[in-house]
């Protein structure tokens, strides 16, 4: 498989090669049968979408990333206003 970005620059790293296999493997490779770019765009937007909201992700706690962001900033923001709260 080619390389996302080249060497040292910011897409020279495991995160985005990792994001983009799974992507080719889930989506491009598996559905396939493409009749142009607009199926593969439209395709690729509800992949994304499932992706971020729907599929279980194990190092979020297999929960999806849109359920472990709106916690941490829950959690960020009850910890910004118990120190507020604190320093009254």
């Amino acid at each position: 498989m080619r390389s996302v970005g080249s060497k040292g620059d910011s897409y020279d790293n495991a995160a985005a090669e990792s994001l983009n296999s799974l992507y080719k493997k889930e989506l491009i490779d598996f559905r396939g049968g493409w009749r142009g770019v607009t199926d593969v765009m439209l395709e690729t937007m509800e992949w994304v979408a499932w992706y971020n909201e729907t599929r279980l992700h194990s190092f979020c706690g297999s929960i999806p990333p849109r359920e472990y962001e709106d916690a941490f900033y829950k959690a960020q923001e009850f910890a910004t206003s118990f120190v507020s709260s604190q320093e009254s």
